[in-house]
């Protein structure tokens, strides 16, 4: 049905520009993986390692972990500049997307850098400071930890982390926001406010999410989609929103990241206890700083792995809050027009290689969505709280 409706709703001119936007970052995306990979292999294995490890190997542990983690996460992030640069400025650039100047998106980066070092930094901190107070029983003390550090950073980012990069404001136009917090009182989650992010200073995309848990949950709209869609396109996206939040699916994601936080531990655990990758490595157990570039290449690997589980799972989650946003609003008309336009304005991929797709895709396509649309027409029931 969903070819039925690519052919129907959108033109073959409109699927080609799409591809044509889409194309060179899939090619981009896998160069990126294999950069990275290629240099946490070789910081992991290679003389390339220990001459970075080199200049902060006399310090204290406690000053030489956080350090090296530090030089090996600005290394992996020069390795990859090239193409970020090209993949998030130029290209962007080219099709009339970035709003932002080469200082502002090298600004942005910066950013993005520091935050990483900083808490590379203090993870391996913590890994190791664990692991040479309890030798014989840190995974038990490092597992519920990194646990832990996944559930304070989703507590937390909304208000520490998301406030780095962008500006958010209440919802000016007062009968809107009027309109959205009645919509959320009627899906049951009800909100206090709808922020709005300056999105609009780094790009003319458009989009909407929910972040946070407990008293930081919050539903955020770009400015670019209130500047270009109607009244009922925003109520329709921002009930897609409510729906994430009524099918606790932040919540129900960090507890997955979490379990998939302690299951890395025992497998970093399982292979640092193997003395040929300690040989390898060129560490002297999991207590010496060196295990740093090693312990993020199984963190990248196992995140490969385990990206077709996530994304399908994402987009369960995805058509899930489609359907709760059409039940919602009773308006297919709208959702129908709103995601059309959505997918023009940002150009999203119609019809993605099947097998990326399945590997990478956090969402459906465009024209599954409005297929799923169609086919739940009169099966859907208004929803109430």
């Amino acid at each position: 049905m969903a070819g039925a409706v690519l052919e129907e709703v959108f033109t073959p001119e409109e699927v080609e520009r799409a591809r044509r936007y889409h194309r060179p970052l899939y090619a981009a995306f896998v160069a990126n993986l294999a950069l990275g990979l290629a240099a946490l292999s070789a910081l992991a294995f290679s003389p390339a390692g220990d001459a970075l490890h080199a200049p902060v190997a006399g310090l204290p542990w406690w000053a030489e972990t956080p350090a090296y983690a530090g030089l090996a996460t600005v290394v992996l992030a020069a390795v990859r500049l090239p193409l970020a640069f090209w993949r998030g400025y130029v290209h962007e650039r080219r099709w009339g997307f970035s709003t932002q100047s080469v200082r502002g998106w090298a600004w942005d980066r910066a950013k993005g850098l520091a935050v990483g070092v900083v808490l590379n930094g203090l993870l391996f901190l913590g890994l190791v400071g664990l692991v040479r107070a309890l030798p014989g029983a840190w995974p038990a003390a490092v597992a519920p930890a990194g646990a832990a550090v996944v559930l304070v950073l989703t507590f937390l980012g909304p208000v520490v982390l998301e406030p780095l990069f962008n500006r958010f404001t209440p919802l000016a136009d007062e009968g809107l926001a009027r309109e959205l917090r009645e919509l959320a009182a009627r899906a049951g989650v009800p909100v206090r406010e709808v922020l709005v992010s300056d999105a609009s200073r780094r790009t003319r995309k458009e989009n909407a999410y929910v972040s946070g848990l407990g008293r930081t949950r919050r539903v955020v709209v770009y400015d670019t989609l209130l500047r270009r869609a109607d009244p009922a396109q925003v109520r329709l996206v921002v009930a897609h929103e409510l729906g994430h939040r009524r099918f606790r699916h932040v919540a129900r994601g960090t507890a997955l990241g979490m379990l998939g936080m302690a299951g890395g531990v025992l497998v970093v655990w399982a292979l640092l206890s193997w003395r040929p990758v300690l040989e390898a490595v060129g560490a002297a157990g999991p207590a010496d700083p060196r295990v740093v570039p090693f312990v993020l290449l199984v963190g990248s690997v196992l995140q490969l792995l385990a990206m077709p589980l996530e994304t399908a799972l994402s987009r369960q989650w995805e058509t899930a809050a489609d359907r709760f946003s059409l039940e919602l609003t009773g308006d297919r008309e709208a959702f129908e027009r709103s995601h059309r336009e959505l997918a023009l304005a940002n150009l999203a991929d119609l019809d993605p290689p099947r097998l990326l797709y399945r590997w990478a895709f956090t969402h459906p396509t465009p024209p599954e969505r409005i297929a799923n649309a169609r086919r739940w027409a009169g099966q859907l029931r208004p929803t109430t709280a």
